[in-house]
């Protein structure tokens, strides 16, 4: 057999195996950008479209026998290396610990900060606060005498502010703002949706396009800003600050969903899974 046969063969071998990792209810980032990184490859590259290609076109091949013992076998030959807690069914936990580069940096009189993709960071403020910023995030500082605020562009950050009740902490998108004295909460701007998720103390949320008395949040709660309304909801805030620990956890979340929340730590996206995983809920 020709050498390019041999390889297109084996790309092809891989390229079934990483449709069965990828299909998986919980996978670590590890995982994924080991992947990214076998699909710089030109012939892995288009061994995994037609791979992509023949499960989206084709649901019925869920049911075939021959499909079937082909993703039973790659499922046995891939590593069982899942450190991250599992999930329900329609679960997805990615663990970022090793993959995200997140350093330490003191404020330094700029009032711009960024990441890139798969990048995080640690500002220690001049205030003493801290903020973490997320993957693919942007953030402008602005303080003054009266007032910290932090306009966050685009993205999500997590802020554990300093107590300074004569100097209120302001967290503003073009949806919000969220005061606080002394407490610990997240803010995410990511679409045209503004998600606030208290940790500890109370915030007050007042929407830009609603002026009026601004809503106190409790911990464990989370407000969510779309087209000038808002929602208030119970959640559990260590679930939904996980990205601080290393981790994306996801429960009852449409996988779609969550394949577009994991593609905003990878500079070459990942499609969502194969038909015959999708089935597994």
């Amino acid at each position: 057999m020709p050498a390019e046969a041999k390889t297109r063969t084996a790309a092809d071998d891989q390229a079934t195996d990483w449709i069965a990792r990828l299909g998986t209810r919980t996978i670590s980032l590890d995982t994924i950008h080991e992947f990214a990184r076998w699909r710089e490859d030109p012939a892995n590259a288009e061994a995994y479209r037609r791979a992509e290609q023949l499960w989206s076109r084709t649901g019925e091949l869920a049911e075939d026998p021959d499909i079937q013992a082909a993703l039973a076998q790659a499922q046995r030959r891939r590593p069982r290396r899942f450190g991250a807690k599992q999930i329900g069914a329609v679960g997805l936990t990615a663990a970022l610990a090793a993959s995200l580069a997140a350093g330490v940096f003191f404020w330094q009189g700029r009032d711009t900060y960024a990441t890139g993709i798969g990048e995080q960071r640690v500002l220690q403020l001049a205030d003493g606060s801290r903020v973490r910023l997320d993957t693919a995030s942007k953030m402008r500082i602005r303080f003054t005498a009266g007032e910290r605020r932090i306009e966050l562009a685009e993205g999500q950050a997590l802020f554990e502010v300093a107590h300074n009740p004569g100097r209120p902490f302001v967290v503003s998108t073009t949806d919000a703002s969220v005061t606080a004295v002394g407490t610990v909460f997240e803010v995410r701007r990511v679409g045209s949706e503004t998600r606030v998720v208290l940790v500890s103390g109370a915030v007050d949320v007042a929407q830009a396009a609603a002026p009026g008395a601004p809503q106190r949040l409790q911990p464990n709660q989370q407000s969510a800003i779309k087209s000038g309304k808002a929602k208030v909801s119970t959640v559990n805030a260590h679930t939904a600050t996980s990205w601080t620990d290393g981790e994306l956890t996801f429960v009852d979340t449409p996988l779609a969903d969550a394949v577009a929340e994991v593609n905003r730590y990878l500079a070459a996206p990942i499609r969502g899974p194969p038909r015959p995983a999708c089935r597994r809920r």
